[in-house]
């Protein structure tokens, strides 16, 4: 049985990574998502297991310790981070894992598993990102500015990436994912 492999999919806020991974996934059930591990509380309807693993503080911190994680971040006071054991099962059994991870975990992914392929998801420009950002209706002013400053210093780590897709027509860039994400692996 040939190995699956790891593919990691990045992009500033807003780009439409979600997007194009709930179609993706809907229309190839046999990728795998990888669930992250996050020490913030669940929100109302998520279930331990499907939608994170959530775990305490110490907990996580034990996890980093003893190199569990192939990845993971503080984001607005919580730990979120990539369980290493099911991600590297599900590769040893055939199956294709993506993860769905901001820059910072990206890059630390390059160092713990440099054989993951890094694809990030461009938005046509970043008009058209903060369009998206301000239809979503859910941030304030002060908020759409900090996300289109970091989705700009984001955007600026593409090349970093093995490929760029870049969002502009949905239809496009779905097939632009397929294609890389169900090439032979070689």
């Amino acid at each position: 049985m040939q190995a699956g492999r790891l593919i990691v999919l990045t992009g500033p806020s807003g780009v439409g990574k979600g997007t194009l991974l709930r179609s993706l996934l809907e229309e190839h059930p046999q990728l795998y998502l990888s669930i992250s591990a996050t020490t913030r509380p669940p929100r109302p309807g998520e279930v331990d297991g499907k939608h994170y693993y959530f775990v305490t503080r110490e907990q996580f911190e034990d996890m980093v310790v003893a190199g569990e994680l192939l990845e993971w971040a503080e984001y607005a006071g919580n730990y979120y981070g990539t369980p290493r054991r099911p991600v590297e099962e599900r590769i040893q059994l055939g199956q294709s894992v993506i993860l769905e991870i901001e820059l910072m975990g990206a890059r630390q992914i390059q160092k713990t598993f440099p054989s993951a392929l890094r694809i990030f998801i461009l938005p046509p420009n970043v008009a058209a990102l903060e369009q998206r950002i301000r239809g979503r209706g859910q941030d304030s002013e002060e908020a759409i500015s900090r996300r289109l400053a970091q989705a700009k210093t984001e955007i600026a780590a593409a090349d970093e990436f093995d490929l760029q897709v870049i969002n502009d027509d949905f239809e496009e860039a779905l097939i632009s994912l397929e294609a890389a994400i169900l090439a032979t692996k070689g």
